[in-house]
């Protein structure tokens, strides 16, 4: 017997992918949380499934949960991780960006900076409670009697973790998205040339660039500090790497750039700009978290 909810179940689908790829910063575990979730929804009988008045509601509360259990044990995960861990990138505009408009602009982050890179690593800083709080009802719209319910704590409880988030979050107008396309194009200009000068000029003075290889890939094990000291760092991968075909790509909603080798993207680069300068350089190199980039 076909399921008569099955299409408003399907359907979640992607808005459910968004906000567990916010929570988690993996696009790997948002579609594994997904898949738990509906093997759940499956898990129940008929009768129980005919009973939940709201599907979505119901899909939502379980994967959201599951996100909060899962945030409560990446600390002791990544005691194991190597090196420094970053947020998965995630290409271009795919169905996984798609999501619903903020209610209000002025004081809400806007979807693509909520999927930006700055703004996942000041998630991964908060508190599981207050990263679930705070991404259910700033970017997602859901009231506090809502979230109250899916993290198990109060309305009240629940908008002060919500405030207590917001606190850390950069809501002042950044470049716009010209801006900074000009900069990282300077910059892959500077690093392609081995100018050093130039690149020392894009680069703020107390800018920090982070590299993530997992133990996969080679990098720099600890963050770079100092605008000259990012600069020399990288006119000496350009030296003594391979020699790497540099593209000009969106990564999280920003303009960013992908080094690849042969048929193969093996690093993904993030940039966050102020001033027309380069503040902080987040470098994937784990090919597990460049999985996105090589399916398509």
């Amino acid at each position: 017997m076909t399921d008569p909810q099955l299409p408003a179940v399907i359907s979640e689908r992607r808005r459910l992918i968004n906000l567990a790829y916010r929570m988690l910063g993996s696009l790997a575990e948002a579609e594994d949380v997904v898949q738990e979730t509906y093997a759940r929804w499956y898990a129940l009988s008929e009768r129980q499934r005919q009973e939940v008045a709201a599907p979505g509601a119901w899909l939502t509360t379980v994967a959201s949960r599951i996100c909060l259990d899962l945030l409560g044990s990446a600390r002791a995960r990544r005691e194991h991780y190597v090196g420094k861990w970053i947020p998965e990138p995630i290409p271009g505009r795919s169905e996984w960006l798609d999501g619903p408009a903020p209610v209000d602009p002025a004081d809400r982050v806007t979807l693509d900076e909520s999927i930006s890179m700055a703004f996942l690593v000041v998630l991964d800083s908060m508190t599981p409670a207050e990263r679930v709080a705070f991404v259910l009802h700033d970017v997602f719209r859901y009231s506090f009697a809502e979230i109250a319910d899916i993290v198990g704590r109060t309305p009240a409880a629940c908008r002060q973790l919500a405030s207590s988030a917001r606190r850390r979050v950069d809501t002042s107008h950044g470049p716009s998205s010209t801006e900074r396309a000009e900069v990282v194009r300077d910059f892959k200009r500077a690093w392609e040339s081995k100018d050093i000068e130039a690149l020392i000029g894009l680069l703020d003075p107390r800018a920090t660039a982070t590299a993530d290889s997992g133990g996969l890939a080679p990098a720099f094990r600890d963050p770079i500090d100092g605008g000259e000291r990012i600069a020399r760092a990288w006119i000496e991968i350009a030296a003594r790497g391979p020699a790497v075909t540099l593209q000009e790509r969106t990564v999280n909603g920003q303009p960013g750039l992908v080094a690849q080798l042969d048929d193969t993207i093996v690093s993904v680069y993030a940039f966050d700009i102020a001033a027309g300068r380069i503040t902080r350089i987040w470098a994937i190199r784990n090919p597990e978290k460049l999985r996105p980039w090589t399916a398509g």
